[in-house]
């Protein structure tokens, strides 16, 4: 690439690592705080709650990436232009299809991130995501369990503790178990400890008892004990069976689906458009360059009408993306509709190389310019009156 091209290549990656990092933890905090009941209401630690929040940083990475590259390559040409270095390249002879190479290897180089994101990390880190989110809500009595609440475990069944004792023993414990629609189990004990054996917990209840009451009958049925154990292994993460969901398929497993899963069977449209979703987001980043250097990348002088050409080249990225995001939508029912986000890419980045390669110089339209040199006439009058 020669001197300037590794110079725009460096400054270009550079800054899109900034943009990237910079949005990154913003967009994570929003998603954490959706997941904020694990420290609140179920008792997890700070260190366990970022750990699987930080599980989703691969799929906002997935969906950044294209954005945060559309703003480093606006940055560094607007830079360019703005310190003259554009029109002393092209001064010198320079094309601007050999400019324009430098902020194509940088898009290749994110569209191989994006690629390898979205084939494996993305759905590993979902997997994980799951497993560890199962895994800290099953955790019951380490956990979940909290000394004075009444905690819902799963659909019918609710655990609460008094206290926990300094040496590790829990004090009044009451299990509620409304699971079978005929019958419903109440167990309370006075005080209980949790037990490991052979990979299994148990929760080992002392001085109890055990209250049955069946449908249709007035009066429970009450049986006293001095010792009582409950298995918690059950509602362990591993005597349960995960089934992933599209996001969470490999894209090879998406390419060649196991049609012998309930779960493809029973919803092939999700991983058809799942699957064009991550091809289709490694296209993202080349489209995203070709569009702003189309509209950017031209010397110019004038900062006006760089700042509409941005502003143009925003809102053609803009509808690109609505373009693929309503194929997704409508794909679901007619997956046809699924060739739309391509034939959009195709069209745009055909579009985009011919003018960078003719050198044409792509202005916003005349409606655009007069609309926005009104708007400032009409603030720079405002601004006189006060």
């Amino acid at each position: 690439m020669g001197s300037i091209g590794w110079y725009i290549f460096r400054t270009t990656f550079g800054a899109f690592l900034i943009v990237l990092g910079s949005l990154t933890p913003i967009i994570w905090v929003t998603q954490a705080l959706r997941d904020i009941d694990l420290m609140t209401t179920q008792g997890q630690s700070a260190l366990v709650f970022i750990g699987i929040t930080s599980l989703l940083i691969p799929v906002l990475v997935l969906m950044i990436a294209p954005i945060a590259l559309f703003i480093a390559v606006a940055h560094v040409l607007n830079k360019l232009g703005s310190d003259s270095e554009i029109i002393i390249m092209n001064a010198a002879g320079m094309s601007p299809w050999r400019i324009f190479r430098a902020f194509m290897a940088v898009a290749l180089v994110v569209s191989l991130i994006v690629a390898v994101i979205g084939a494996y990390v993305s759905p590993k880190s979902l997997r994980m995501l799951r497993e560890w989110m199962a895994q800290a809500r099953t955790n019951l009595i380490a956990n979940i369990i909290q000394p004075g609440r009444f905690t819902k475990v799963e659909g019918g069944l609710t655990f609460h503790i008094r206290e926990r004792l300094p040496n590790g023993v829990l004090a009044g414990i009451v299990v509620d178990d409304v699971r079978q629609p005929k019958e419903r189990i109440t167990i309370i004990a006075e005080q209980g400890e949790v037990h490991e054996k052979e990979g299994n917990t148990f929760l080992i209840l002392a001085n109890g008892n055990i209250q049955r009451q069946e449908a249709g009958q007035r009066d429970p049925t009450i049986v006293l004990f001095e010792q009582y154990a409950i298995d918690m292994s059950r509602f362990s993460i591993s005597s349960q069976r995960i089934t992933y969901t599209a996001r969470e398929q490999y894209l090879w497993q998406l390419a060649f689906p196991d049609f012998s899963d309930p779960l493809i069977r029973e919803g092939p449209a999700h991983f058809r458009v799942e699957f064009h979703d991550r091809i289709a987001a490694m296209l993202y980043p080349l489209a995203f360059v070709v569009i702003i250097y189309a509209y950017f990348g031209a010397p110019q002088t004038n900062r006006q009408s760089r700042t509409l050409s941005f502003m143009t080249a925003l809102m053609a990225v803009t509808v690109l993306r609505l373009i693929g995001f309503a194929s997704s939508a409508f794909g679901f029912s007619i997956p046809s509709l699924l060739a739309l986000q391509y034939v959009a890419l195709i069209v745009v980045m055909c579009s985009g190389l011919y003018a960078i390669s003719r050198a044409i110089i792509i202005e916003p339209p005349a409606l655009v310019t007069k609309a926005a040199a009104s708007i400032t006439q009409l603030f720079a009058r405002r601004l006189a009156q006060t």
